[in-house]
């Protein structure tokens, strides 16, 4: 589409929509309206992971869920697919909400904190790398 020129005809010259102009489907459009996700703990740090492949045969997901599930071939978490998607993080919850709810996504098990190295380890690597 086309801007209009000062005469009200359009311009061939200026482009309204780019590649740079992002998604044409508004995000609330997206998700039906809703805001809200069905599972409150998708935070933007929550890891996600796909069940198994898109299929052809997931024909009814539309596009965007697709998407998901290429990214989510691999851990990934909720910020980085809203960063790959280009959408708001909250449009990103209810989307992966509902392919949950389809069992195409499942949640990976939080970090367990026993694990985590302790504070004077990380002490010790900042002050390496410090000293380099």
């Amino acid at each position: 589409m086309t801007a209009p020129s000062p005469d009200g005809l359009p311009d061939q010259g200026m482009l309204w929509v780019d590649d740079e102009a992002g998604p044409l489907i508004r995000p609330y459009a997206m998700t039906s309206g809703r805001t809200r996700p069905r599972h409150a703990d998708l935070d933007l740090i929550a890891v996600l992971m796909a069940t198994r492949p898109a299929l052809p045969s997931d024909g009814g997901l539309g596009t965007v869920y697709a998407e998901i599930m290429a990214l989510c071939q691999h851990p990934v978490s909720v910020a980085e697919i809203a960063a790959h998607l280009r959408l708001p993080a909250g449009t990103v919850r209810v989307l992966l909400s509902d392919l949950l709810e389809r069992r195409l996504v499942r949640r990976r098990a939080p970090v367990n904190v026993t694990h985590l190295p302790s504070a004077d380890i990380l002490k010790a690597v900042i002050d390496g790398i410090r000293a380099l």
